[in-house]
């Protein structure tokens, strides 16, 4: 029986979620979930799953928004029982969503996808999704970032800043749905700003996840590069993660200048994941 989650308890979710990836090298808490999901705009009404005997075997947490100007649901969790698997659960699930989906407006679906995930791939593929997008995966230890020396322009003033100062002129591409300006406000409290300002200027900044050490957004004016404010403002960052680790997902592999500023401070390439899209 599939139904939606709009009555699901976080417990039963975070029961079902932790079964589902007991495999993973990397497991989360239940506030941490909770927490995800805020982030990626969980919406339980338009989120499904597959019940056996009133037991929660299968599902799709789906977040619903506004991407690249579009109303959009995103898979912010797809996961199967091992007991339940191979049996086209989540293509069922997903199919069984759409109409919903459609009535509340939704006019595209967005997924990411680890590269290696051929199988994965295939499948979502055979269910209409094409590949829009490529995206690197950064991670590195604090203690193992080679930041250079830094000498600080007296000109140059770091302070917290806020939500409302993130400058979109400063991207060099368009951030993932987990990185944009709507999912860092739906949880606002979680993160802590870092700006670079030139007298009342903001020239650089940072948002970053203290409890993951997430890198969210990191930019600076195209005006004020190679200055060393990216390096400051990431040393900054590194300090205040709570898992001694820093990571940057889903930045795009063109962006040239990214990659060689990652590669200075020797943060290496982890892994890579494809964005695929299927317009309802």
């Amino acid at each position: 029986m599939i139904k939606s989650l709009s009555n699901t308890s976080i417990d039963i979710l975070y029961q079902a979620f932790s079964k589902a990836f007991a495999d993973y090298k990397f497991q989360i808490s239940q506030d941490q979930l909770q927490a995800m999901l805020r982030r990626r705009g969980f919406r339980p009404e338009l989120s499904f799953a597959a019940f056996d005997e009133g037991d929660l075997v299968a599902f799709t947490f789906n977040g619903i928004g506004q991407f690249n100007q579009k109303m959009s649901a995103y898979d912010t969790g797809t996961g199967t029982l091992p007991n339940y698997r191979k049996k086209g659960l989540a293509s069922e699930i997903f199919e069984y969503s759409i109409p919903f989906l459609k009535k509340a407006g939704v006019k595209q679906y967005l997924l990411e996808v680890l590269q290696e995930n051929e199988k994965a791939i295939s499948v979502y593929q055979k269910l209409g999704f094409a590949i829009t997008r490529q995206f690197n995966y950064y991670s590195q230890t604090v203690n193992q970032i080679r930041y250079p020396v830094l000498r600080n322009s007296p000109e140059i003033v770091y302070t917290n800043t806020h939500n409302n100062q993130i400058e979109e002129s400063f991207y060099d591409f368009l951030p993932s749905w987990q990185n944009s300006i709507d999912s860092i406000s739906r949880s606002n409290e979680t993160f802590k700003y870092l700006g670079a300002y030139h007298k009342t200027q903001l020239v650089g900044y940072c948002v970053t996840e203290t409890a993951t050490g997430d890198i969210t957004q990191i930019a600076v004016s195209h005006s004020y590069r190679r200055q060393g404010i990216g390096s400051f403002l990431l040393q900054s960052a590194s300090q205040l993660s709570q898992t001694k680790t820093i990571k940057l997902v889903n930045t795009d592999p063109n962006c040239e200048s990214l990659n060689a500023f990652l590669a200075r401070l020797n943060i290496p390439l982890n892994g890579k994941q494809y964005e695929m899209i299927r317009l309802l």
